[in-house]
């Protein structure tokens, strides 16, 4: 049995795709994107909860801000890397769990997050990790 919690926020960022299996996306574009992420338990704590919504939403939120209105063609952590859309779950979700391990995000058994990210109402990317 699991448990999971679900917060959403989004950002708007811009880059472009290197490699001809892009297209017009090697181009430099906009992207907006709908972020959930999924914290998972298989217990609850003795507050009954995965995580603290409140606190949990707000550690998405602080993540996202770091990567919205900028183009991250020059960003230099991601120099001589594609920024597809599994590329930037997993770069989220590796963030969030750095939150749960240094803040706990109310719940602190927390055993799993996945990251969606929605590109459309037709595509999305999702990257899970275990902790």
């Amino acid at each position: 049995m699991t448990y999971s919690v679900t917060v959403r926020d989004h950002m708007m960022i811009a880059h472009s795709l290197a490699g001809e299996a892009f297209g017009p996306a090697q181009r430099l574009h906009g992207a907006t994107y709908v972020v959930d992420a999924t914290f998972r338990a298989p217990a609850l704590d003795a507050d009954g909860v995965v995580v603290d919504i409140g606190r949990a939403a707000d550690a998405l939120h602080g993540i996202l801000a770091a990567l919205s209105y900028r183009n991250l063609d020059e960003e230099p952590e991601f120099a001589g890397v594609n920024t597809t859309t599994e590329r930037l779950c997993s770069v989220i979700a590796e963030r969030l769990v750095l939150a749960v391990r240094t803040d706990g995000l109310g719940g602190g058994g927390v055993s799993g997050i996945v990251v969606t990210m929605r590109e459309s109402h037709i595509a999305w990317a999702s990257f899970e990790v275990e902790l």
